[in-house]
Parts: structure tokens; C-alpha cells; sequence
């Protein structure tokens, strides 16, 4: 089943919003082994919306629109489709007695009764968390599902509607898991495992790479649910056991998410000391939330004066090694843990750029530190790209360097025992 995605709307052409519904909509198809081959933007015109529509019919079983079902004469994503199958706009009174249990008590213009007329025969889907209804119209061989543009009221649509009506189309079933790892790079992960994904056909193995990790996604077809997990185990524990040092959770796992609860669960308090990503650390772990019960506090301390200043930094060692240094980073990691009374500290100094290097210390060269109850280690990037990509590259590593610690101490921990 070959399937293709076209957002409607003219604010999406001219890159004022973010197609969001797209990459939604397509990791939904791939879940259900759909296939999506194309994905196509068009604006507000009913001309264009029918060409495209012709050409995606031309080429795919299903197409699953986006936008374009307000109440105003430019939203006409509903009226197109239903001209394109020949069917009738006819009221439906279920939709018409929700808009008007959702606007009583208050003005409703004339025009919203627009939304509630729907093409002949069609799928009424329910919009809860809006005015708009979607709908589903299947006609020779052909179907289309028609959605609102808002992401708070497509995404529970499709889930609540789509997805359901797609998984009967099926005539089996796709399960995936994904796998992140950090700390290693997409091809040298890749060569660990490549016979592996030479030979597995079902289950397949996908790597892909994302900003400061990569995944592997594991993908069986099978007749149900218990059958495909049942294939992708093995094949997920065989990458555990040549990859499993770099891989910190699954499927909707995080790698702050990871080191959050390791650190809740160990019951072990952090606090960073920032340089060159000015506060991103500390930002990162503060997202989790509980994080209050683990991480104590953030310096962020740009100058030298401040580095010693607050996190006791010894001037001996700015002024010998200076502040891009394994030195000054391990000193400020453990600085920020005394200071704090935290169990870990963790620690970036380096230079983003654009200007400030040399060739001793180029643009991009980042030291981050990391202290576990007083003994700290230290790793050196040299990292590329704009100031911006180097920090984040850095606030990622730091966070890694962290991962990685915990486990350490947690098997230092053991083999005391």
C-alpha cells in the first residue's frame, strides 16, 4: 500500500510554519508498513489542490491531506476532494450539534456552518480539540483522509480515526524499535553490526543519524504484535551485546531522560560549571522533570575571574595551561560539586567561534570534565561547524561524558560488594 502526504497551505510555502503534521504523518505510516513515497505542499488554491491530487492518485493508494478545513472561502482542502470524487457536500447533523454545543453561550458567525457539510458517504472523523471535523472518503481502489491543519487537532485525530481505519486496510502488521546510542558515529556504529543488517531481512535494521547521536531502528512484519517483537528480540539483543556501551535507552528514551534517572534512582545530586555553552547543560538536565531532586545548581562562569572566583579555579592553572584546558576543566567540575555540596560535577571550557582560536587552541577545540565523588575525568573535541553547532556538540558530549560516569561508578560500586 503506497501512500503520499499533501499539506495545504499557503503560510507553509512561504516557510512561516513549520510543516510539523508532515514528519507526524509519515512516522505513523511507517509504524503501519505503509509506504510513503512523496510528500507535496500546496498552497491555498483550488487549480493546484486538484492538479495534486491527480498527480498523488496517479501514483499512491491513499493520501492523507493537512490544513485547509476552516470556516473561510480560502479553506478548501474538504470541497476539492469531494469534487475530485464526484460526490455531493451534504450537511451532517452530528457535526453540526457539536459546533453548536461548542459555541453556546457565545457568537458564532454564519460561516463556521461551512465546516459541518461533508462529501457524500464519507468517514466523519471528530475534531475534540477544535471546530473543524475531518473526514475519510474511499472511492475505487482510493481513499483520502482529510485533516485539519493545527497539530494539537490533527495529531488526536489521526490517532483516534486514521490510524484505526489504516491498521484494517493492513493485512499485516509492522512493529519497530529504536535504539540510541551516543558517543559513537553512525559509520563506525554501522561496521560494528553491518553483517548483521546485510543479512536480516525481517526483522530490518535502519541506522540513522540525528543531531549528537544516532539510532538504530529495528522494523519486523509479522501477523501481530507478539509475533514481530518476538523477531526483533534476538536481533535487538545481538546489538546490545556488540554495541550496548553506547546505547542509553529505546524507542521514546532521551539521552538526558537516561542520565536523569540514573541519577534519581542512585539518589545522586549534580551541578554544573559552564563555559563555552553559557548555561546549555544545565538547561538540558532542568527540561526533566524532577529534575529538582537531583541537579543543585548552574555556574556559568565566561571569565577567568569567575572561574576562580566561584568555582576556585586556581589562578597557577589559568595562567600555566589557561582556560581551554583538561586542567581547567577538571578543576572547574570539582569546584562546582564542593561549592555545591553536589555528589557529581560536570564542566565545559573550549572556544565556539567564529573568532578566538589559534593554532595551538583552534575554533572548536572543547574540554568537559566530569567529577564523581570527588575524582574527576576529563576528554578532550575538537569539533566543527557554526558557534552554535559547537556548543550543542559540547552540551551533548558533557552529558554523555556524564552517562558514561555513572555507569562506571555504578560497577566501581559492585565490585566493591
Amino acid at each position: 500500500m503506497k501512500a503520499e502526504i499533501i499539506a495545504v497551505g499557503t503560510e507553509l510555502l512561504l516557510g512561516d510554519i513549520l510543516n510539523t503534521n508532515a514528519r507526524f504523518i509519515a512516522r505513523q505510516l511507517a509504524e503501519l508498513g505503509i509506504t510513503l513515497q512523496y510528500q507535496t505542499v500546496v498552497g491555498d488554491n483550488e487549480q493546484r489542490l486538484s492538479e495534486a491530487l491527480d498527480i498523488a492518485f496517479n501514483r499512491a493508494d491513499i493520501i492523507i491531506t493537512s490544513g485547509g478545513l476552516g470556516p473561510t472561502d480560502d479553506d478548501i482542502t474538504k470541497e476539492t476532494a469531494a469534487k475530485y470524487f464526484n460526490k455531493e457536500m451534504v450537511l451532517d447533523e452530528r457535526s453540526r450539534d457539536r459546533l453548536l454545543t461548542y459555541f453556546k453561550g457565545r457568537n458564532m458567525s454564519p460561516t463556521n456552518m461551512k465546516q459541518v457539510y461533508m462529501p457524500k458517504g464519507a468517514i466523519v472523523l471528530d475534531n475534540d480539540n477544535g471546530t473543524a471535523p475531518g473526514c475519510i472518503i474511499t472511492d475505487k481502489g482510493k481513499t483520502i483522509a482529510v485533516l485539519p491543519g493545527p497539530p494539537s487537532e490533527l495529531v488526536p485525530m489521526f490517532e483516534n480515526g486514521v490510524r484505526s481505519y489504516l491498521e484494517k486496510q493492513q493485512e499485516f502488521t509492522l512493529v519497530s524499535k529504536v535504539l540510541h546510542l551516543s558517543g559513537i558515529g553512525e559509520s563506525a556504529a554501522a561496521e560494528q553490526i553491518r553483517e548483521l543488517m546485510q543479512k536480516s531481512s525481517n526483522p530490518t535494521i535502519a541506522p540513522y543519524a540525528k543531531t549528537n547521536e544516532m539510532v538504530f531502528r529495528i522494523t519486523a512484519r509479522g501477523k501481530d504484535k507478539e509475533e514481530c517483537q518476538a523477531l526483533i528480540k534476538p536481533v535487538a539483543d545481538e546489538i546490545y551485546s556488540r554495541l550496548g556501551q553506547f546505547i542509553y535507552g529505546e524507542d521514546d528514551e532521551t539521552l538526558v531522560s537516561a542520565v536523569m534517572k540514573r541519577l534519581i534512582e542512585k539518589g545522586l545530586t549534580v551541578a554544573s560549571a559552564e563555559s563555552c555553552t553559557g548555561g546549555m547543560v544545565a538547561s538540558r538536565l532542568i527540561d526533566y522533570p524532577g529534575a529538582s531532586a537531583v541537579f543543585m545548581t548552574g555556574f556559568v562562569t565566561y571569565t577567568n575571574e569567575s572561574k576562580a572566583k566561584f568555582l576556585g579555579v586556581s589562578e597557577d592553572t589559568l595562567e600555566k595551561y589557561g582556560a581551554v584546558s583538561p586542567q581547567t576543566a577538571e578543576e572547574m567540575c570539582i569546584g562546582a560539586a564542593e561549592r555545591s555540596g553536589a555528589d557529581i560535577g560536570i564542566s565545559t571550557t573550549g572556544i565556539a567561534g567564529p573568532g578566538g582560536g589559534t593554532a595551538e587552541k583552534p575554533v572548536g577545540l572543547v574540554y568537559i570534565g566530569v567529577s564523581v565523588k570527588g575524582k574527576a575525568v576529563t576528554k578532550k573535541l575538537q569539533l566543527s561547524g557554526s558557534r552554535n553547532k559547537i556548543r550543542n556538540a559540547a552540551a551533548a558530549a558533557a552529558i554523555e561524558l556524564l552517562r558514561q560516569q555513572i555507569i562506571q561508578e555504578d560497577k566501581n560500586g559492585k565490585s566493591k560488594n
